[in-house]
């Protein structure tokens, strides 16, 4: 461009206010009119009053110079066709999904172990089976004696024996007596009371004992002094006579303990055979270990129902 008053021929040229000035008013610059054009004759109208553009409906064709220009379909700027509605992305082929995607369950830990709850059970129901036979069992026993069914004694399991004997001398210094039920039994010696005769609590007495390896132990505590005793045993024959081994404090006697048939009960007969016997010890104070017991050699065919100690060698206890 060259210096010098070209005219309002090009857009850049037009000045809006150039009805202002005294040269825009010399070449034909009016003010705005109420169609909203301003300028120099034939000038772009670059100035819209509010509210007369539309959006999303038909637009009128904008006019340059005072010519309309058509509309051209698809091109952005005039002439171009109404912005189509709003579609959610999940409307289009790939788009997001329509529903909501419910997240996979976390994976459970192990169940309850139902196999060792079973178990269980069984073994529970197996327990209450025992109990009432066994019940059974003892009731069945109790009628027999009271029937006095039978003299030969058996082996029960009615009473349980002492896992360990104990006893000790009484404040007056009275030695002291032990009943069957309250022995450590070994080696198959085990309790009973079908024979009658028994001098024990309940009628209880020691069966089982004419087996190498049975024995009864007896504990004492609270030996006044150390010196001579005599250890007596309450015993029932079936009309012979019997021996067994005595040990006291782990030192076995040379004597063995003389069971004899001195209730004269006939053959079989161990209600009739109930009777006592002696031996003399020695025991140290405090405490000593009085164990009777069958070995080889001896001939054990006896029902046991009492231990007891007197002060020193005596020939009779009571």
């Amino acid at each position: 461009m060259t210096p010098g008053d070209n005219g309002a021929s090009t857009p850049e040229d037009d000045d809006p206010f150039g009805y202002l000035y005294a040269d825009g008013q010399a070449r034909g610059a009016q003010p705005p009119s109420g169609s909203g054009g301003y300028g120099y004759p034939n000038a772009v109208s670059r100035v819209r009053s509010v509210g007369e553009r539309t959006y999303g409906g038909q637009q009128q064709a904008p006019q340059y110079g005072g010519q309309t220009i058509p509309q051209q379909p698809g091109a952005g700027g005039y002439g171009q066709q109404p912005t189509a509605a709003y579609q959610a992305p999940e409307t289009f082929p790939g788009g997001a999904p329509t529903t909501r995607q419910t997240p996979p369950a976390p994976a459970r830990g192990r169940g309850p172990n139902t196999k060792g709850l079973l178990i269980g059970a069984i073994a529970v129901v197996a327990a209450v089976v025992i109990g009432i036979s066994v019940a059974m069992l003892n009731g069945n026993g109790d009628k027999n004696k009271a029937n006095g069914a039978s003299t030969t004694p058996t082996q029960s399991t009615s009473a349980s024996p002492s896992p360990s004997s104990t006893s000790s001398v009484s404040a007056s210094g009275e030695l002291p007596k032990i009943d069957a039920k309250a022995l450590r039994l070994d080696g198959g010696a085990t309790l009973a009371s079908d024979v009658k005769g028994a001098n024990a609590d309940g009628g209880t007495y020691v069966t089982g004992f004419n087996t190498v390896g049975a024995s009864v132990t007896w504990t004492v505590n609270g030996i006044p002094a150390s010196g001579k005793y005599s250890v007596y045993v309450g015993y029932s024959v079936p009309g012979k006579d019997a021996t067994a081994t005595l040990t006291v404090n782990g030192m076995a006697s040379n004597t063995p303990v003389g069971m004899q048939n001195y209730a004269h009960a006939a053959s079989g007969d161990y209600t009739k055979g109930w009777t006592r016997t002696y031996n003399y010890v020695q025991l140290n104070k405090g405490t000593n270990t009085i164990k009777l017991s069958c070995e080889q050699g001896n001939q054990c065919d006896a029902l046991l129902d009492q231990m007891w100690l007197v002060k020193g060698w005596v020939k009779s206890g009571g």
